[in-house]
């Protein structure tokens, strides 16, 4: 395998619940082989391993803090394991701020961080807009975690897409009915990316 010289090297796939992007991260991974290695999502793997969730403001926030420390740990990892490859992360740091009832500064300043900072940590972010945003019920897709309904969801991606756009390296992929068209724009994109960070 030759190591990435000139492309991204550590890529986001963001998004609100339900657009498919853990299917997507998977089929990437199959379509581009030993290129790639996936950081799987932190926050279902902490809920389908048992961590309880709860709707209080302080337990919401223990809980994106865990989440938080768990995508890092998840991303050196990966990066550690596989210095050569490029990590395709299922969601990043960033997304707790969506998620944090006091709102993305006070998140960033529970961290000790910045948005600056957070969205440093990649070199771009493929954005898959939720179902949700096309009316599309989120309750019997593929992830057991995803609690949301459609308009909840809706709201967090929109939420996200704003907080993630600060990017410079930031693609947007819409959603589509068809959702082996989104997937195959989702591709090209990654693949732009991992070739020449200058194609966009």
């Amino acid at each position: 395998m030759t190591p990435i010289q000139n492309g991204c090297t550590r890529i986001v796939l963001a998004g609100g619940p339900g657009g498919g992007k853990s299917t997507a991260a998977d089929l990437f991974h199959r379509e581009l082989g030993d290129q790639l290695v996936i950081v799987p999502e932190a926050a279902t793997l902490l809920f389908r391993g048992g961590y309880p969730r709860y709707s209080e403001r302080d337990a919401i926030k223990a809980m994106q803090r865990a989440i938080y420390q768990v995508q890092i740990g998840l991303e050196d990892t990966q990066r550690s394991r596989y210095p050569g490859r490029a990590l395709l992360c299922d969601r990043g740091t960033v997304d707790g701020a969506a998620y944090w009832p006091d709102g993305p500064e006070d998140f960033f300043a529970a961290i000790d961080s910045t948005l600056a900072a957070e969205l440093s940590r990649y070199d771009a972010v493929v954005f898959f807009e939720s179902a949700a945003v096309g009316g599309i019920e989120l309750r019997g897709l593929p992830n057991p975690a995803r609690v949301e309904s459609a308009a909840a969801a809706a709201v967090l991606d929109a939420s996200l897409r704003k907080l993630w756009s600060n990017h410079p390296r930031f693609v947007h992929v819409p959603h589509n009915p068809s959702f082996i068209a989104k997937i195959s724009s989702g591709l090209l994109s990654l693949q732009r990316l991992l070739a020449d960070t200058s194609a966009l």
